[in-house]
Parts: C-alpha cells; sequence; structure tokens
C-alpha cells in the first residue's frame, strides 16, 4: 500500500476521532451540569481508574500509549467542567479583586521599600521596576514586607532566585506566610568584585565581608584562600560600606564595582564568581492583587497529597492547556517528614481561556495552593 493510501486512511480515522471526541466533550458538559446541580466534586477517581482500568487492558502491547490518551482525554474534560462548575473558589476571587483594579499601565512612580543601601543590587532593580520611584531602605526582608503590609510603601523589592545559587527560600517563606501579590520582575546580571581600601593587597586581606548569597556565588574563589574569615551580612553594598566605614585594611567586601566609587573603595580582584552567566531575579509586590497590562506570567505555591502520581497530576493539566511551565521546585515543609510544598512559574495569563478554569481546578484538588501573582517580566 502507498504512503498516500495510509495517509487517507489515517485521516478518515481522524474525521471519526474528532467526532467521538466532541460527543465525548459534550457528554462532559452534561456531566458539569449535574454536578453542579448536586454539588459534586469534578475530580471522581475511583471512575477515571476503573476506565483506566478497562482500556489498558482492551489495548495489548498499545496500553502504555492508551493509558496517556485517557489521562489527557480525562486532564482536557475536567478543564471544561471547572470552566463550567459555578462553586466559588479563592483563587477566583483573588482574580476578579485583581482585574478590578481597572491598571492598565505599571507605573512608573511610587514609595518602594528596598533591603539594604545605596548601591546594591536591590536598588538596581527597584530603579529598573519603577524608573522614577521613592526609595525606602529598610535592614531586611522581613521589613520588605512590613512596610508594604503597613502601607508605608505601595511597592516593594526583593530577590526570589539566583542563577548560580538557587531560590532564596527566606522570600519563598514570607510569600507563604503574607498576603501580598507579585506585579512584576526583573533579571538583573550580577557581577562581583573583591574590594578594599585604596592600595590594599590581596594577601593583606583576612576577613571577607558579603551577602551569603554572593558568598555562594563565589564559593570556589573562597574556598581557594587560606586563613581568610568569610563574615555573612545583610547586603553586598552594606559590606562595602562597612569596609570603607572601619578603615581596615585587611577587611575586603565582595560587592559591585558602582560600590568601589560609591564608597571609595578599589577593586582588588574582578574575576572571583563561579560563573560570567550569573543571574539574580527581583520581585515587585504589593498589598493588594493586582494584574497590570502584558501580564504573562503566573506563580504559583501548591502542596498535595503525597502519593505516587500526584505531581504527574498537575503537569498534565498544564500539558493539556499547552502551557509551558518555566520553573518547578520542591521545598521540605518545616516540622513534617517527607513532606513538600513545589513553587511552579507558569507562562500564562489569567485572561487567556481556560486558564482561570485550570487554577480553581488546582485549588480544588491541592492540599495547599496559593496564587502569588500574574505579572510581566522587564
Amino acid at each position: 500500500m502507498e504512503l498516500s493510501e495510509i495517509r487517507a486512511r489515517i485521516d478518515a480515522v481522524d474525521d471519526q476521532l474528532l467526532d467521538l471526541f466532541l460527543k465525548r466533550m459534550a457528554l462532559s458538559e452534561e456531566v458539569a451540569d449535574y454536578k453542579n446541580q448536586h454539588n459534586l466534586p469534578i475530580l471522581n477517581r475511583t471512575r477515571e481508574r476503573e476506565i483506566l482500568a478497562k482500556v489498558t487492558e482492551k489495548a495489548g502491547d498499545k496500553e502504555r500509549y492508551a493509558y496517556h490518551l485517557y489521562s489527557t482525554l480525562f486532564e482536557l474534560a475536567r478543564s471544561r467542567q471547572a470552566e463550567l462548575i459555578s462553586a466559588p473558589t479563592k483563587v477566583e476571587e483573588r482574580v476578579k479583586a485583581a482585574l478590578a483594579s481597572n491598571s492598565e499601565v505599571f507605573p512608573q512612580t511610587g514609595m518602594v521599600a528596598c533591603q539594604g543601601v545605596e548601591g546594591g543590587n536591590s536598588q538596581v532593580a527597584c530603579d529598573r521596576l519603577l524608573p522614577r520611584g521613592n526609595i525606602v531602605y529598610v535592614k531586611s526582608f522581613d521589613a520588605v514586607v512590613s512596610a508594604v503590609e503597613s502601607g508605608l510603601c505601595k511597592f516593594g523589592v526583593l530577590p526570589i532566585e539566583n542563577s548560580s545559587n538557587g531560590s532564596v527560600r527566606k522570600v519563598y517563606q514570607l510569600l507563604q506566610e503574607h498576603d501580598l501579590s507579585v506585579v512584576r520582575s526583573t533579571r538583573l546580571c550580577i557581577r562581583h568584585e573583591l574590594l578594599a581600601l585604596p592600595g590594599v593587597k590581596q594577601e593583606e586581606i583576612t576577613e571577607i565581608y558579603s551577602h551569603e548569597q554572593a558568598i555562594g556565588q563565589c564559593s570556589r574563589f573562597l574556598g581557594g584562600l587560606k586563613d581568610v574569615k568569610v563574615v555573612p551580612c545583610a547586603n553586598t553594598a552594606m559590606a562595602a560600606k562597612l569596609v570603607a566605614e572601619s578603615g581596615n585594611r585587611h577587611a575586603a567586601a565582595i560587592s559591585s564595582h558602582p560600590c568601589a566609587a560609591l564608597y571609595g573603595l578599589e577593586c582588588v580582584n574582578g574575576s572571583i564568581q563561579d560563573s560570567d552567566n550569573n543571574y539574580t531575579r527581583f520581585i515587585c509586590v504589593t498589598k493588594d492583587p493586582v494584574i497590570y497590562a502584558g501580564a504573562n506570567r503566573i506563580s504559583l505555591i501548591v502542596a498535595f497529597e503525597n502519593r505516587p502520581g500526584a505531581l504527574y497530576e498537575i503537569i498534565s493539566k498544564l500539558a493539556a492547556m499547552d502551557i509551558n511551565m518555566t520553573k518547578l521546585e520542591s521545598c521540605p515543609v518545616a516540622g513534617s517528614d517527607f513532606e513538600f510544598i513545589f513553587f511552579l512559574e507558569l507562562e500564562t495569563s489569567v485572561k487567556a481561556p481556560g486558564v482561570l478554569a485550570m487554577l480553581k481546578e488546582m485549588e480544588r484538588s491541592c492540599a495547599q495552593f496559593q496564587l502569588l501573582g500574574n505579572y510581566a517580566e522587564v
């Protein structure tokens, strides 16, 4: 048989498949109507397992493919039912409140809380996110959150992850504990230098100050030093300021090139970071949920039952909706044995067809579900 004849037969089968798929989806809509009237959950795991067992038994040596086909069908049916089920969810209320703000364009001004001092990477991120913003410097990430929650500042800027040293878990913990909304993000290329007082040589240095993330990003250089004490501090710019004000010719800071000029220091070594491809991502948070124009990224925190296939069910929802996942990271839950929460980032918008319904379904099926925000990265 010629290839063209085989393809013609495939086309005929595809037509039948499409007709049957549309009939199946129509029946799923009837099921959604019944569940709406009787207040039943969308997910019926027992029913799905029965169908999968029957299908895989009939499929013979194609059982693996049949299993994935029907699993995808279930996800599509549940997504459609989620669009039709009227039971309210927290995520729906949050999205409606964010969209009701009618904030079309992200502002260029406003009071913004920033951890550290002038010259730090957080200050650079603030200037990029809010070019004409009025920066309020505070001592800690907790203080940034407090400034936003109290209304002292409309915005807060926090580092969320680094390409070399991973996520800033302290910030994720704060996002879990406080009801803030991520409204913007930006990514900075980070260049660390070893700074000291003018005329100081590297062999004279016996103590180095910097933020723990910067220390981690320069671990190979620091590991090669002998008899040098490494001291963590709150911020790379604060480390430079500390060294400048101390007058100690045996002290140095891991900081940025702009901080050298700002605090009267000199670069002792400009090649100290582990990777030249070193980026830190910063987020901008607000007290009230807002979704600005151009939002195309969604951040979530989820937790679910610790059982085989639980994570796959979340990922399969995204695959069924053709949504790209740009981040998936697990974090152990403090005080528990082998329980984890997951940080997810998706390339999509709540305004895209079916996305809000998918989020509502995820909230119903997850033990913990938190929408951190729908925003754009600049």
